[in-house]
């Protein structure tokens, strides 16, 4: 059994699925392993405008890339950004990206081999400025409020009710008092 080690691996580069995207965009693109601190350290202060130099002025927009196995890095980022900067209207797209890799065997009498494969990928871009609600995979932005008091005491019954000690209670009552649970038949 001959060992292939990996030389080269090169991505098609086609368009975003996105249509009408600004030239000056900023595109974050998200791998298996990359870091998601420093991603959204980079990209918040560019939405934000605050670079270490104050150079740079505020992005209007960025687009998130990731392919294969780094899908869920890039939808964990956006999710994050989108709670950490406010307003953030969304459009997701999805499609599929091929991927050339070059394996060669250290053997000389083996030849090396080329495999091309289509891999998922997903794109999603994050604007401050409106974008087309008609737009598939549009999500308006998200408002977070602060629960009021009536629904923290729902939320906490609902968190009770489920916990093991309240259902041997509940069977417990039912068991004593027939009138109040009366039997299946």
């Amino acid at each position: 059994m001959t060992t292939f080690q990996r030389i080269s691996r090169s991505e098609e580069r086609v368009p975003f699925p996105i249509p009408g995207l600004a030239a000056d965009i900023l595109h974050m693109r998200v791998k298996e392993g990359s870091k998601i601190r420093n991603l959204l350290r980079f990209a918040t202060a560019r939405m934000q405008g605050k670079e270490e130099d104050g150079s740079v002025p505020a992005v209007r927009q960025v687009v998130f890339t990731g392919l294969g196995r780094g899908i869920t890095k890039t939808i964990t980022c956006v999710e994050i950004l989108k709670r950490k900067v406010e307003g953030l209207h969304q459009v997701s797209k999805l499609c599929y990206m091929t991927v050339n890799e070059v394996w060669d065997s250290p053997q000389q009498e083996v030849a090396g081999i080329t495999v091309e494969r289509t891999v998922p990928a997903i794109c999603i871009l994050l604007s401050k400025d409106p974008l087309d609600p008609q737009e598939l995979g549009y999500q308006p932005p998200q408002t977070f409020s602060v629960p009021t008091e009536e629904e923290e005491k729902r939320g906490e019954l609902l968190r009770t009710a489920g916990s093991p000690s309240s259902l041997l209670t509940a069977k417990r009552l039912c068991l004593d008092d027939w009138t109040g649970c009366p039997p299946k038949t």
